[in-house]
């Protein structure tokens, strides 16, 4: 019982900070974001829009903006989120609909409250760029996931609805916990923008992956040179039927570069290469770097 109370007052404290961050808000200039605002204005009553809209209303006051507003005593609810309603009060036929907004306009509406800490690169985000907007990720109008009002039950879920052929990977033998939901995609992306590349968390593909392989950091004495350039020379980070992620199999990875002769590691005389072996890492065990004094062939 005690943990309820618990939850139960985080929650009312997270829909109290939201109502006061919506209070403190800018205001959205409606008329630029579609001129057929122009005239209207604010009706402030949600009781107007609960007289035609009940079935929308009743599952929007279940939500986190629903309980914030009400907590909040903020008069005019729907108008935050749906620009002024006077003339559409007075004609029903008249409809500006936040859907017929386009993209961008229906995430400047959500910005306007929404517009710190990670969503301060979403204009030079990949998915505002390609047209994806707040309500292509997140429901408002009615509590689908417990999570952020995504519009599916998870983060994966969420984001694999688009990205099938990243799905289609992590379906792999070899895959990061994703499917035993250990982690999921925002541990990696940053989906509301980034300054690295692909929307990942760090600047870098690197640094994002070693923020959980630290082991792998270095510095090294005995540096390999792929590893410091670029794990995904190496490893497919969504997937591979290749065991530890890698881009292709044991030493025919490794032969990718060093195919000079005379040596064990020729297809021909590699007799460690068979399915069940590690082929060149069966010596060159410090495959990401040394720092012991004759570990100048990662050997040691």
């Amino acid at each position: 019982m005690r943990n309820r109370e618990r939850v139960g007052a985080l929650l009312a404290a997270a829909a109290l900070l939201l109502a006061l961050s919506a209070a403190a808000a800018g205001e959205v200039d409606w008329v630029t974001i579609d001129p057929a605002f122009e005239g209207a204005a604010f009706v402030q009553d949600d009781s107007v829009c609960a007289d035609c809209h009940e079935d929308s209303i009743a599952p929007y006051a279940e939500t986190r903006h629903g309980r914030a507003f009400r907590l909040g005593g903020e008069p005019g609810g729907c108008e935050s989120c749906h620009g002024p309603r006077s003339q559409h009060v007075e004609d029903p036929g008249d409809e500006l609909s936040f859907l017929e907004l386009t993209p961008a306009q229906q995430s400047t509406v959500c910005l306007q409250c929404h517009q710190g800490a990670a969503r301060l690169t979403w204009k030079s985000g990949a998915h505002h760029t390609a047209d994806v907007s707040c309500t292509s990720c997140h429901a408002v109008m009615e509590q689908r996931s417990d999570r952020a009002l995504l519009v599916q039950d998870s983060v994966t879920d969420t984001c694999l609805a688009c990205h099938a052929e990243v799905r289609a990977d992590m379906m792999r033998t070899s895959h990061h916990p994703v499917r035993e939901e250990r982690m999921d995609c925002a541990s990696c992306h940053a989906p509301h923008g980034s300054t690295g590349p692909t929307l990942l968390r760090a600047n870098t593909l690197n640094e994002t992956c070693l923020s959980c392989h630290a082991e792998k950091r270095g510095p090294f004495v005995w540096e390999h040179a792929p590893v410091r350039e670029s794990c995904a020379t190496c490893h497919d980070a969504h997937g591979s039927n290749n065991r530890n992620l890698l881009v292709s199999k044991d030493s025919f990875l490794c032969l990718q570069c060093h195919s000079y002769g005379g040596h064990i590691n020729l297809p021909r005389y590699n007799r460690t290469s068979n399915p069940y072996g590690s082929g060149c890492v069966n010596c060159h065990t410090a495959v990401h770097g040394s720092n012991h004094p004759s570990g100048a062939k990662l050997t040691r």
